[in-house]
């Protein structure tokens, strides 16, 4: 069984034939269809079932010349609003199926953002047009999250904030100078980073890790696309499986000033959410590319 689908409100699936009864009708009562060229004796096809408000689940596999579909893997995905970044992106296909994984360099956070793409089908026809060869296009994030905290904000004065967009602005610059090799920009960040540090170890000493961190975007286990986060909640919206009914959060999210929605199960979340707060948990990365 798929982790996430806990995430989407699939909290009731015991035993591989419930599963294969959510497939079949994922199958057979289908919210969306896309099928691809694929290979000489068989298409690509992709059914898509929504099981709420921008929820569902995703069944891909073969359709042979006979109308007889092989699946080749499922997933449940979440659909994310408005536009998270306009980094360059890097598709590579894995190694074991017709699955995708995006990658990007955001300068915001400073490390590469690698998530499973929710068009893959939509990747394998631009690609076969021969438009997906440069990628200068926009994504969208979203993520699965199995449970998570609600903390308060840090309280911040107006010159603290005006500071803080200062610097934030200013490390963007040297980090895509040090990108591009510029040494004195790979010092000061350095000793920036030193400077950092040494003042988070004085402060430690009186107060709470998350007074000092207002935010943080960093991977999480051994799965490439699994992010520790935590993020101000920008809006939340309380929505629900409609097979399930089982009720959902879903958040937007300003997480290290990338904006993106976060779908997690209501009951498994400790607290309150509610504009201005911060959300702290883990999540699955997934990315629709926007051709």
């Amino acid at each position: 069984m798929h982790q996430y689908l806990k995430a989407i409100g699939f909290n009731n699936l015991k035993t591989k034939k419930d599963i294969k009864e959510l497939l079949n009708q994922v199958e057979t009562t289908f919210t969306h269809q896309t099928i691809v060229s694929y290979q000489n004796w068989a298409d690509y096809c992709e059914f898509q079932k929504e099981y709420g408000q921008n929820v569902g689940i995703t069944l891909c596999g073969e359709l042979d010349e006979f109308e007889n579909f092989d699946a080749d893997y499922y997933f449940p995905y979440f659909e994310g609003s408005g536009v998270t970044t306009y980094a360059d992106v890097i598709v590579e296909k894995r190694i074991e199926k017709e699955e995708y994984v995006g990658i990007c360099e955001d300068p915001k956070v400073g490390i590469s953002l690698i998530f499973h793409l929710q068009n893959g089908i939509e990747y394998m026809r631009e690609r076969q047009l021969g438009f997906a060869t440069e990628l200068a296009v926009s994504v969208t994030f979203s993520g699965l999250a199995l449970s998570g905290k609600i903390l308060f904000p840090v309280k911040k004065s107006e010159d603290q904030v005006k500071n803080e967009k200062e610097a934030s602005d200013n490390r963007k610059v040297l980090l895509n100078a040090a990108r591009s090799g510029d040494q004195t920009a790979i010092e000061t960040l350095t000793l920036d980073d030193i400077d950092t540090y040494s003042k988070v170890s004085r402060r430690l000493i009186h107060e709470d890790i998350f007074t000092i961190v207002d935010t943080y975007f960093m991977p999480y286990g051994v799965e490439c696309d699994l992010y520790s986060i935590m993020g101000e909640i920008l809006a939340v919206r309380k929505r629900e499986n409609t097979l399930t009914k089982e009720p959902l959060y879903q958040m937007k999210l300003d997480v290290n000033e990338l904006q993106f929605d976060v779908c997690v199960p209501a009951k498994e979340v400790m607290g309150e959410p509610e504009i201005g707060r911060r959300f702290k948990g883990t999540i699955w990365l997934q990315g629709y590319i926007n051709f």
